[in-house]
């Protein structure tokens, strides 16, 4: 009985709080604060490769979502669709006439039952930075419907180069990824 009270006390005050810790979610792209070298173009690629999984993951967390787990097969999945995007300079999730899940499935990420989707961005000077792709993809629906949706790990790439006439074009890949049906 004891227990049972215990627990009706706790979710009666977290029912009670709901409403406020609703509230003070908010904004789902990170304060500086929250997540460092967002902006930092001139940080080495794993320094902004971990802000933009910083950003990701506070936006996760923000509208009460688990955050994802990065894996090894996403993450060199994700590196080599941002090569293929500069190699062939053709910005598409078709990239050297390859579909989306051919670097997910060549690194051994499809086994058994699995899901996958992708977000590629890019942009040069400020609009290539961790915070400028990451607010453009939160602004997208479909962007944002892979960054906030049922997916539980996650690999980032970037790379860059030259894109359609631009130099110093920073490429960015998010592949998301699921296992079980």
């Amino acid at each position: 009985m004891r227990k049972a009270l215990v627990f009706a006390a706790v979710l009666s005050i977290a029912l009670a709080l709901a409403p406020a810790a609703s509230a003070q979610r908010g904004d789902p792209i990170a304060p500086a604060s929250a997540c460092p070298n967002q902006t930092n173009l001139g940080a080495a690629t794993g320094v902004q490769l971990k802000a933009m999984l910083c950003m990701t993951n506070y936006a996760r967390q923000a509208s009460g979502l688990k955050p994802f787990t990065r894996v090894r097969p996403l993450a060199r999945a994700a590196g080599k669709k941002s090569a293929d995007i500069l190699a062939c300079d053709e910005f598409s999730h078709e990239a050297c006439g390859r579909e989306f899940t051919y670097w997910i499935k060549r690194f051994g990420y499809a086994k058994g039952c699995w899901s996958a989707a992708e977000n590629i961005g890019y942009g040069t000077g400020s609009l290539g930075s961790v915070r400028a792709v990451f607010s453009a993809w939160m602004n997208s629906p479909g962007h944002r419907a892979n960054i906030l949706g049922e997916f539980r790990e996650i690999g980032i790439g970037r790379r860059v180069g030259s894109l359609e006439g631009a130099s110093g074009a920073m490429v960015w890949t998010q592949d998301f990824g699921s296992h079980g049906c």
